[in-house]
């Protein structure tokens, strides 16, 4: 019912990419049939013509660039690729598969916010499984029951949470690669990494099994949802041709790794033109407004969190910041150094936003996605934003004129 109220009374763009959402996919892939996640977005006219290939194929051409700043140091695009070939090769030993191409076998991985998770999903996909990444918040339960949920053949976890992850593998009867946090140096060189029998050549890879995430659980259980490469190179081109991603581009990652605004818009984004994430390990507001502020370079320009964040950190600014000469410092400082500040996942209170924009000088911009398809709507980059995209449902007809389709489904 709800489906019909929206096809009746959205335009064009909307109505073809909600007809596409509705339209299921049930093949049998691999040696498992992973039909029930697979709901695919018909994309038929997208902002990319090319092939569909993953992100990590593009990283050798950004070479030294930095790509990832954590807490282990700085990580290039060479050391994320190197070491990704390095652990795919441990993956294919484990499982036992001398052809280098898992055919859709599902990896599920817990690391922390950090180059690790990079590493574990370019690996998941270098040796052509589908990555299932875990939230080390989660209870063990919940854990256990998004490794048996997906059929995953195998959880890789870093040093920290081995020992946690350990007892539910093998209760599962599923065996645990442990990875180790990653320096800044890449273990093989480029003609090994040239040499190495993997899935990373695969002509085809359209229609195979990207990742799966799990619904937040709002209605039931959590539901894991299938996005193909061609799926997330749909959202990711299409928010990079929207959003002007560049290279030069410098965004701080203070989300969870586990849904689709932490992994698609704040790290693949960056990842696909070669831009800089620096990525903390949790959300702190005192680290997120140091960094702002920070005079140290990279500088960071582009910012994007849930409303609860912002919120957070306006009460973290009206409790340390005072001083009038110290905001006008901060409004000065955010207004030149950044380009984009995004607020999306929930709908942002008009309050927060007009607060927002007092303190920074930055009009929020929001947008609108699910789970299910990535993201879908976004208020211009340029040109005039209306508040409330993610009241999408309610506000319809006042919002529809001003909003971007992200990509086109037909």
């Amino acid at each position: 019912m709800l489906g019909s109220w929206i096809f009746c009374h959205v335009n064009l763009p909307m109505r073809c990419f909600v007809q596409g959402v509705r339209c299921w996919r049930w093949p049998a892939c691999g040696q498992r049939n992973v039909g029930h996640f697979r709901k695919v977005v018909h994309t038929t006219r997208t902002p990319f013509s090319g092939r569909v290939t993953p992100v990590f194929t593009r990283a050798l051409a950004f070479g030294d660039k930095i790509a990832i700043i954590d807490q282990n140091g700085e990580h290039t695009y060479r050391d994320l690729y190197t070491q990704s070939v390095h652990l795919s090769q441990q993956i294919c030993e484990v499982l036992r598969c001398s052809s280098g191409d898992l055919k859709e076998e599902r990896i599920s991985f817990l690391c922390p916010n950090d180059a690790s998770y990079v590493i574990a999903q370019w690996a998941s996909w270098m040796s052509g499984g589908i990555a299932v990444p875990l939230y080390r918040k989660h209870p063990v339960q919940e854990l256990e029951y998004f490794i048996q949920d997906s059929q995953s053949s195998l959880v890789i976890a870093t040093d920290e949470y081995v020992r946690d992850i350990t007892p539910s593998a093998e209760k599962l009867g599923i065996p645990v690669l442990p990875l180790v946090n990653s320096g800044s140096h890449g273990y093989i060189n480029d003609k090994t990494v040239e040499a190495f029998p993997l899935a990373i050549d695969c002509p085809q890879w359209k229609d195979r099994g990207a990742m799966i995430i799990y619904t937040s659980g709002t209605t039931g259980r959590p539901k894991g949802v299938l996005s193909t490469h061609q799926n997330v190179q749909a959202v990711v081109t299409g928010l990079v041709d929207k959003w002007e991603w560049t290279k030069e581009d410098v965004i701080l990652h203070v989300l969870p790794l586990h849904h689709v605004h932490g992994v698609i818009n704040k790290l693949l984004c960056p990842l696909w033109v070669g831009a800089t994430c620096i990525m903390l390990p949790e959300f702190s507001p005192q680290k997120v407004w140091e960094k702002f502020l920070s005079p140290r370079t990279p500088r960071i320009n582009v910012f994007m969190a849930v409303p609860t964040i912002y919120s957070r950190l306006v009460e973290h600014y009206d409790r340390h910041f005072p001083q009038p000469h110290v905001q006008d410092f901060v409004r000065a400082t955010c207004q030149n150094n950044f380009r984009l500040m995004v607020s999306g996942s929930a709908a942002l209170p008009v309050p927060v936003l007009e607060r927002w924009k007092n303190i920074t000088g930055h009009m929020l911009l929001e947008r609108y996605g699910m789970t299910e398809i990535g993201m879908a709507l976004s208020n211009p980059l340029h040109g005039v934003r209306v508040p409330g995209i993610n009241r999408l449902l309610k506000v319809e007809r006042v919002v529809r004129p001003l909003c971007q389709p992200i990509f086109y489904c037909c």
